[in-house]
């Protein structure tokens, strides 16, 4: 098996957080979001991943780096591929096309998920979906009468069903879908401007392919403030229930109210502050004479005197006096004047 992330976009919802780190970097309570993706596709599959493959812009080679290191822990080899222009979801697959053979898990990496990955070796592939109330803004899929899927429509602006596709997808023949991509790319089968992964799985299903709806349980968004924090609280329910370590064993407090559950990194030092719950705290922060629930602190970062409640506050950012909703990036500040 293996695994393709396309994590090219710009993550322009979530300025000004994505101008220094790409947006499947953000950390949710503590990770990356594209390594909790990973993660949890690999410890939902019964087999072995060989290759996460990341196509991916211009982000740098330490980030590279580090997407190679989240493979390697995995178990699989890493590879990176490219995208340098904003084709659409098949022309980011199309340039991991040397990796689409075999089965292949292809997952975006923009949400997070709890789903069944139990994969039914008879049909061609799944399709993850989630019902929802408004799927004009995503793609969709009806079903027949025997639960197989029908139709897959991109972005309907008339009701069609409310089947939205959350970005992840088995292929059994990686091979397959690699032609069909081909074809739409070389005749320049467009739709809204973009070459897309609906017409190629669409075309598939025309020759005989038969896909399946995988089932979600839980669908968790990364692509604004908001979506971010309440996905951080969702993270910590989970991680918390199931009994995993959330606060760093050298983390420093001195006349402090810990509520849970929250997420506290490796050095934080706090002082005279209440923290949780839902409060996820970057490595090496401080935080001192403040109260700080359901928000997100970068790395490195400094709170003090305020009272945060659903903000999000960057990496080295710097907050002091009173500010009660914050959403700034990195390495801003942001003072009283006195």
């Amino acid at each position: 098996m293996k695994i393709i992330i396309p994590m090219a976009g710009r993550g322009t919802r979530l300025r000004p957080h994505t101008l220094t780190v790409p947006k499947p970097l953000l950390p949710i309570a503590g990770k990356p979001i594209v390594q909790r993706l990973a993660e949890d596709i690999v410890a939902l599959y019964d087999g072995k991943v060989e290759e996460i493959a990341f196509i991916i812009g211009d982000f740098g080679a330490e980030v590279e780096k580090q997407l190679l290191e989240v493979a390697g822990k995995l178990g699989a080899r890493g590879k990176i591929y490219h995208q340098d222009q904003a084709l659409g979801t098949a022309h980011a697959i199309w340039m991991a096309q040397e990796s689409l053979d075999g089965e292949v898990i292809v997952a975006f990496a923009d949400t997070l998920f709890r789903a069944n990955f139990t994969l039914d070796k008879e049909t061609d592939g799944a399709i993850w979906v989630k019902s929802v109330e408004d799927p004009r803004q995503f793609g969709v899929v009806t079903l027949n009468d025997n639960g197989i899927i029908h139709a897959l429509v991109e972005k309907p602006s008339e009701f069609v069903s409310d089947l939205a596709i959350i970005g992840i997808y088995y292929i059994r023949d990686g091979a397959w879908l690699r032609e069909e991509i081909r074809h739409i790319i070389d005749h320049d089968l467009k739709e809204k401007g973009e070459y897309q992964l609906t017409n190629a799985l669409e075309n598939m299903k025309s020759k005989g392919a038969r896909f399946l709806p995988g089932k979600v349980d839980e669908w968790m968004d990364c692509g604004n403030k908001a979506a971010m924090i309440d996905t951080t609280r969702k993270v910590l329910d989970f991680e918390s229930a199931k009994g995993l370590k959330l606060i760093a064993s050298n983390a420093e407090f001195r006349n402090c109210s810990i509520v849970p559950p929250v997420f506290i990194g490796e050095g934080v030092r706090a002082e005279n502050s209440i923290i949780g719950p839902y409060a996820a705290i970057g490595a090496g922060s401080v935080i001192q004479n403040s109260i700080v629930r359901h928000s997100i602190v970068g790395d490195h970062a400094k709170v003090s005197g305020c009272n945060l409640q659903e903000s999000m506050s960057g990496n080295h950012s710097e907050v002091e006096q009173k500010p009660l909703s914050l959403d700034i990036g990195d390495y801003s500040r942001i003072k009283e004047n006195v």
